[in-house]
């Protein structure tokens, strides 16, 4: 099928996403390491660590694996209501949600896309002890991560609606891993 294509497909950017949140949750942790010890030892701290935290490391943290999360299923989640249904009914009442969380989803990336954009043109900067740190590049992690999920959340409906009309089981992707 070619939802299953482009599925696979849509892998290899989400987990490119992945990877730089892990690389900046890293790099957030050297720095804030650094500073901390320059600021004990050398009793000099290093400028600016509190915004570059805020503004940038934290941006990517929190967003860029939005759809990576999305693409396991991993999502904080409340049964109550699927658990009390037949299959039939937790199938749909998941492709519900999923719908509901793509109106949402999308609506944020497109908000988020018009700040970023208008952040750019401004050229949106912080003040630090030492000068200013352009802050503008980080407001694009918002519309890119949500713009990913989006994607993600609607070829899985199309998916997941395709395999239950053709009668082919549906499971979550982090169930098909743990099976091979």
């Amino acid at each position: 099928m070619i939802v299953d294509r482009l599925l696979k497909w849509i892998e290899v950017p989400i987990n490119v996403l992945m990877w730089l949140a892990l690389i900046a949750g890293t790099a957030m942790m050297l720095h804030v390491t650094v500073d901390v010890t320059a600021r004990t030892v050398f009793n000099s701290p290093l400028a600016g660590t509190t915004e570059i935290v805020a503004g940038w490391y934290m941006v990517v943290c929190c967003y860029l694996p939005w759809a990576w999360v999305a693409r396991r299923d991993n999502h904080i989640t409340a049964e109550i209501f699927s658990r009390i249904g037949t299959e039939r009914f937790s199938f749909w009442l998941e492709i519900c949600v999923k719908l509901l969380t793509l109106v949402y989803i999308s609506v944020f990336a497109f908000e988020t896309y018009l700040r970023a954009v208008q952040q750019m043109q401004r050229g949106e900067v912080w003040q630090i002890a030492g000068g200013f740190i352009p802050i503008w590049p980080s407001r694009w992690a918002l519309p890119v991560a949500s713009g990913l999920m989006s994607i993600y959340l609607m070829l899985r409906i199309w998916s997941d609606i395709q395999k239950r009309l053709s009668g082919v089981p549906v499971h979550a992707p982090a169930m098909k891993q743990s099976e091979e």
